[in-house]
């Protein structure tokens, strides 16, 4: 449920009311709004059917919360999150972010020279993958810690923000002592031991939706994290397993506007992977941005043609600085910047 407080009310009074739901065995979340703050009662509510909390000091009116997943709901949440990564980079707002980098880091010279260019291009965030789950036992799995390493060096060298995955537990620790934002991938989405271990930390996490997940699922895995106590969560529309050959994936745009009315966290789009070919990248990109996204993640190498992995889907610096200007007229034209 949710109880809703009047602007007049007082630290004591919150306390006590947070006080009096953990006493009843549940689990209370805090929003802090400009006006009003407001506190979510997660659990078994039948506990509460003995306190009146309606009429208990500072509260203006308790409601139920209908969907299944209830703190990433606007039911529980009616202003838009806004998640702040690193200095001045806040994803949600206004301003549209776009990650860019390798699908993988490889070495400390290319990496560092991929981030060069995606900044001077006007890219707010570097990503790079450390840590690399693949559908081939055989394909290329990541250079692991040394990969981190690079990517600190990139961001010590042009001041970007990184964002990297981590797929197992036991390396969240590693990978949140360096990273700006963790990444959970699309094959991890519903590991909710994974979920549930970033959820216990104070860092961003940025979870792409599966790969046949529905919207409820995805908005369900985020719950998973938030419910530990971590409300810094970006949603990733990434595209959905499909009948279609056509493309690697089809990238569900409606998700974008459809989520934006069900939950208060921001989304991104990721083209690269929704899509597996280089040429369409800059289209959905164009779209995405139209649809109401909050950020563009797009994968950028200087040779695609030796990149160890998704050269395919990834685009030149060239053609990510005549991209960028493309959507800085779209951004504008629906009153938000890039």
């Amino acid at each position: 449920m949710i109880i809703v407080l009047k602007p007049s009310a007082t630290e004591k009074e919150i306390n006590h009311i947070i006080e009096k739901l953990k006493e009843c065995g549940l689990k209370p979340h805090v929003s802090r709004g400009e006006e009003r703050v407001i506190i979510g009662a997660i659990g078994d509510e039948r506990q509460l059917e003995s306190q009146p909390l309606a009429i208990f000091p500072g509260v203006e009116k308790v409601m139920p919360i209908l969907s299944p997943y209830k703190l990433v709901s606007r039911e529980f949440k009616k202003a838009d999150s806004i998640v702040e990564v690193a200095k001045g980079v806040k994803i949600g707002g206004k301003k549209i972010h776009v990650m860019a980098g390798p699908c993988a880091v490889e070495t400390q010279e290319l990496l560092t020279r991929i981030a060069q260019e995606v900044k001077e291009a006007g890219a707010t965030i570097l990503r790079g993958g450390a840590y690399k789950p693949r559908s081939s036992p055989y394909s290329f799995q990541g250079l692991e810690e040394k990969g981190i390493e690079f990517l600190v060096e990139a961001r010590r060298k042009t001041g970007l923000p990184i964002v990297t995955e981590v797929v197992d537990p036991r390396d969240v620790a590693l990978v949140a002592e360096h990273a700006d934002i963790l990444q959970i991938g699309a094959r991890n989405m519903q590991n909710f031991r994974l979920l549930t271990e970033v959820g216990g930390y104070d860092k961003p996490v940025l979870l792409k939706r599966g790969l046949s997940a529905t919207i409820k699922e995805f908005l369900l895995s985020a719950e998973y994290i938030i419910a530990r106590g971590n409300h810094k969560v970006i949603l990733c529309e990434r595209g959905l397993r499909t009948f279609e050959t056509a493309t690697r994936n089809t990238l569900d745009l409606s998700a974008v506007p459809v989520i934006k009315g069900l939950s208060h966290l921001p989304i991104i789009v990721d083209p690269s992977h929704a899509t597996g070919r280089w040429e369409l990248v800059v289209p959905l990109a164009r779209a995405a941005v139209a649809a109401g996204a909050d950020g563009i993640m797009v994968e950028v190498h200087l040779n695609p043609e030796e990149a160890l992995c998704d050269g395919e889907e990834s685009i030149k610096p060239n053609k990510f600085k005549a991209m960028m200007g493309e959507l800085k007229k779209i951004a504008e034209a629906i009153g938000r910047e890039i």
